[in-house]
């Protein structure tokens, strides 16, 4: 029989799923964001191999929702952004439920029985915290694009709720089912994220409070316990154990018994699986509840990871995208892993000023040869400078600027090794509270904006005067710390009512919070910001919310007597909370309307010439051009090559076969010189004989054949290739070259029988080899390039060798000296510039660019129309100068993508072209708001030196582009401004 209760629980569960689903409807992004979205669509749709650990549930859900495209590509990102749509609101649905069933228990009777007046203050409670969660800054931004989060979100949501569910059943025969539910559910997280593992401990206490009534510290310490081991269990002994152990078996049989390949894995299976369901059969007829329980939730574990074989199915395909290649089971061990990922230390390592100073053999790493496994190499354990290793490392990064950032945060000197207190105090103020405290506070009592490192914004920094690049921001946020109010007023509430579940709730809150803090031992600095990794933390916390309006209930209770209008008045005035949280957060949550991150991909993949080979950098350079190639099936004839993946065998062997309409790479060296372990660096030794230069072909063939001549013992007693000169130079048959015209006239002069460039005094790494391979290999017949997004440090030395034909670098046999950033061929990336690119909603106001885009997509084109503007008025082709600056501020205006450091260098040109009021006014736009910003730094402390250093740039160079344009009157009014500054910060010494 359905009571009311349950009835209009039902009904209000509904109504919350519909408001979340509208919301993320309203505001997901139409096509693929940047970061991972772009890699996850495009595997989603082909059903490829990702980044590992993978995310296979998550793809095959995703290829599912694909097909609803019909056959339009072009609607593909917008269905798979709809698994995290859908997710994120089911989350939404689950916490309302969950909070409403804790609300029940609160109040401490069976439903049943509840009036009318509790009934309502339990929904009410349950929809403030349902929806304060789904208004939440950090869970909005994943609810609406295409990445892992949303559905593990679910998956947490669903999991905590069975649990609690579970507790409610007083049937046994009926709660074992929800355990074995339950025990599914997080089998099937598994294939999405591995962040809900993290929930068992605290959900095992569940279980002790149930079982055991009269819960002793010693039983829950047991308890907890048991779920830490469970936890283990499942994160080292199911996911990567059961597969290692699957290839020991294979190695046996095949090295051993002279078996075929995939024999061990075999047996293996039919022995494990055997047993298991002898097992669960054996304990079925002796009446073994609790072990017959226990084995049939961890088969259901292992149904719901057997997504996993679509890793194995689909790589041994060898799709596109295929990282790793975990095709066979010892790969497929090294993906689950992630062993291509720095390794961070936990409880005992090195220090960031450790040095290694010796190399041990650790596990060994085979390779399929001849019907054997043959050992190739070791993996390397290091052995660090006795004393510099320490207990519990904090920082221990010893990657490029990662030890300057340490010595900033802590005061330590070069070279000194952090005191415990020290180490102590980064983890205090940087990893828990820049990285975790600073994001909590983000979604429950403000954001200052959206920029990266933005800090909380209280509720009297209302009255606060702000800059413009604050004031104006859409991430300027303030929620007056009503959610965080609400939230702490839950947790008294629930301190003097419920001190078991606060038990369970806080430990879900701390080991989804600072207990990944200490787990993931962050770097000193991130490629972004990592507030989505503690949304399970912010989720626990909105129940709390939800609690909240209990607690204002009970407030109300001394001062108004009738029960209906107390519930009222306290759901009324909690109703605040969701309120101004989509309120405030609606503007910056928006992505409706935004395509720049595919048409950004677009314009990289267009500004390079037929069947190029593009090389690329990190994430964002890359992932956005797989997504316009696997999925729209745009420019697929370019070979993307992405540098951090350059110097893996896997990666590499991908790089000799053709994919799409593109060839194989051209190499050298062939595939047993780029094994794992072979010229994973090359050291530089300079040889007397080959000081002024080597031939870059002969030196290639000399690593080939491994000739002694150019190798050196390593510690170890192996000989490893060594580079024997600075200097590289590679032949040039002129007369094919020139046949090609490939060269633009004017620079045919330049074209000589060699070219000749300084590669640095440095170790090459096997992404550099490669890279070297491909360009002596290539003899010019495809177009190379390097995309612009990538730095000059990562083109080998040869900036002056390079064109600039758009967002990329074109390598051509022709040297322009002194062209430390290349050379522009204005011909080329006039048309590519002017004809070949998309704006797609970029001068749109209403539409929300972050400071994502905000960064390399938009500086990357404001520096390729600038660049080209400064070469045609070098060319005196001021027309088509003209043409180009006036698209450059068309298509990316100032009130959608605000005028930043870039955007100064274009008052020079438009003066030039006799754009002289767009010139001023510019001018004045940007000098007003540098003024505001260093005025409110000053005001501040000073503390952000970055920011200073680029205002004081602008203006500087305003000045000087109103003096060269003899703009006397306004270049006097910004100098004032500039010297101003300049003294306020102490950088002024009495110079004009």
């Amino acid at each position: 029989m359905t009571t009311p209760f349950k009835k209009w629980n039902n009904i209000t569960s509904w109504t919350v799923f519909a408001v979340a689903l509208v919301t993320y409807l309203m505001t997901m992004e139409r096509t693929a964001s940047f970061w991972d979205c772009g890699e996850f669509i495009a595997c989603a749709f082909k059903l490829q191999v990702p980044h590992p650990p993978g995310a296979p549930f998550f793809l095959l859900i995703g290829r599912l929702f694909s097909l609803l495209a019909l056959g339009d590509v072009m609607q593909v990102a917008y269905w798979v952004n709809m698994v995290s749509v859908l997710s994120s609101a089911f989350t939404i649905f689950f916490l309302y439920k969950t909070i409403s069933m804790l609300a029940v228990k609160l109040v401490g009777k069976k439903t049943d029985a509840l009036d009318n007046a509790e009934m309502a203050l339990i929904m009410g409670s349950g929809v403030i915290g349902a929806l304060a969660y789904a208004w939440s800054d950090s869970f909005w931004f994943s609810a609406v694009e295409a990445e892992v989060y949303g559905m593990s979100s679910f998956f947490t949501a669903i999991v905590i709720w069975s649990v609690f569910k579970w507790e409610r059943v007083e049937d046994s025969a009926t709660e074992n089912r929800w355990l074995i539910l339950t025990a599914y559910l997080v089998g099937l997280s598994i294939g999405v994220h591995l962040l809900n593992l993290v929930t068992i401990p605290a959900l095992a206490l569940v279980y002790y409070f149930k079982k055991y009534p009269k819960p002793t510290f010693f039983g829950g310490s047991v308890a907890f316990l048991a779920g830490l081991l469970i936890l283990g269990i499942i994160n080292s002994g199911i996911i990567p154990g059961l597969p290692e152990l699957a290839g020991k078996f294979e190695i046996f049989f095949v090295n051993s018994l002279g078996l075929p390949y995939n024999s061990g894995v075999t047996f293996f299976i039919v022995l494990f699986l055997g047993t298991l369901v002898w097992a669960i059969r054996f304990s079925h007829r002796t009446g073994r509840v609790m072990l017959n329980t226990a084995l049939l939730s961890f088969a259901f574990v292992l149904v719901g990871y057997s997504s996993y074989a679509m890793v194995l199915v689909r790589s041994a395909y060898n799709p596109p995208i295929n990282e790793n290649n975990p095709s066979g089971v010892l790969r497929f061990v090294y993906y689950l892993k992630r062993e291509q990922y720095e390794s961070r230390p936990l409880l005992y390592g090195p220090s960031f000023i450790s040095r290694p100073v010796s190399q041990d053999r650790g596990s060994p790493v085979y390779i399929q040869k001849d019907g054997k496994y043959v050992i190739i190499d070791y993996k390397p354990v290091y052995g660090y400078e006795p004393g510099s290793s320490m207990l519990f490392p904090r920082m221990y990064s010893s990657q490029p600027g990662h030890p300057q950032l340490y010595q900033q945060m802590t005061g330590l000197a070069p070279g000194e090794k952090p005191t415990m207190k020290q180490n102590l105090t980064y983890l205090f103020s940087h990893q828990l509270g820049h990285m975790y405290w600073r994001y909590f506070l983000w979604n429950f009592v403000g954001r200052e904006s959206d920029q990266e490192g933005a800090g909380v914004m209280l509720p009297w920094d209302s009255v606060k005067k702000y800059p413009f690049s604050i004031r104006e921001n859409r991430g300027h946020n303030n929620f007056f710390m009503l959610p965080f109010l609400l939230g702490l007023f839950g947790i008294v509430f629930m301190f003097s009512k419920s001190r078991k579940d606060l038990l369970v709730l806080g430990l879900l809150f701390v080991l989804t919070g600072a207990a990944l803090v200490v787990y993931l031992n962050s770097p000193p600095s991130e490629p972004r910001e990592r507030d989505y990794i503690y949304v399970g933390s912010f989720y626990i916390f909105c129940m709390w919310v939800g609690v909240g309006v209990m607690a204002v209930a009970n407030f109300l209770n001394k001062i108004i007597k009738k029960p209906a209008l107390q519930a009222g008045m306290a759901v009324a005035a909690s109703v605040s909370v969701p309120v101004v949280m989509i309120a405030a957060g609606w503007d910056n949550h928006d992505r409706s309307n935004r395509y720049h991150s595919v048409d950004f991909a677009r314009n990289l993949l267009n500004s390079c010439a037929p069947n190029a080979i593009l090389f690329t950098g990190g994430d964002n350079d890359t992932f956005p051009l797989w997504y316009v190639q696997e999925v729209e099936g745009f420019r697929t004839d370019v070979r993307v090559c992405v540098q951090t993946f350059l110097g893996a065998d896997w990666y590499i062997q991908q790089l000799k076969r053709k994919i799409n309409q593109s060839d194989a790479l051209p190499f050298t060296l062939d595939t047993s010189q780029y094994l794992t372990g072979k010229n994973e660096y090359v050291p530089f030794y300079e040889i007397a004989s080959v000081k002024n230069g080597i031939n870059l072909k002969e030196y290639l063939d000399l690593i080939k054949h491994e000739n002694k001549a150019i190798q050196v013992p390593l510690t170890s007693g192996e000989m490893t290739s060594i580079l024997p000169s600075s200097t590289l130079f590679l032949p040039v048959d002129k007369k094919a070259v020139g046949a090609m015209g490939i060269v633009k006239k004017e620079l045919e002069p330049y074209l000589t029988d060699s070219m000749s460039w300084n590669i640095g005094d440095k170790d090459l790494f096997k992404f550099d080899l490669v890279m070297l391979d491909v360009i002596a290999s290539n003899n010019w017949k495809r177009p190379i390039y390097f995309s612009s997004t990538m730095g000059s440090t990562h083109n080998l030395g040869l900036q002056e060798y390079l064109q600039q034909e758009g967002y990329v670098y074109r390598l051509l046999p022709v040297r322009v000296e002194g062209a430390t950033d290349g050379y522009v061929n204005s011909d080329v990336m006039y048309d590519n510039l002017m004809n070949k690119t998309f704006w797609r909603e970029m001068n749109n106001p209403k539409v929300y660019y972050d400071d994502t885009y905000k960064g390399a997509p938009v500086v990357t084109a404001r520096l390729s129309f600038l660049r080209l503007a400064q070469q045609l008025i070098a060319e005196k082709k001021l027309d088509k100068a003209k043409k180009v600056v006036d698209k450059a501020m068309a298509v990316m205006p100032d009130d959608t993508i605000p005028f930043d450091q870039v955007s100064v260098g274009f008052i020079g040109p438009l003066f030039e072209v006799g754009e002289n009021k767009k010139a001023l006014d510019s001018a004045r736009t940007m000098a007003l708001r540098s003024d505001e910003n260093l005025t409110w730094i000053k005001e501040q402390g000073g503390q952000r030196n970055r920011d200073v250093n680029v205002d004081l740039f602008i203006l500087q160079s305003i000045v000087q582009e109103c003096r060269r344009a003899n703009q006397v009157k306004e270049a006097d009014q910004y100098e004032a401004i500039f010297k101003k500054h300049l003294l306020a910060f102490n950088m002024y010494d009495g110079e004009k």
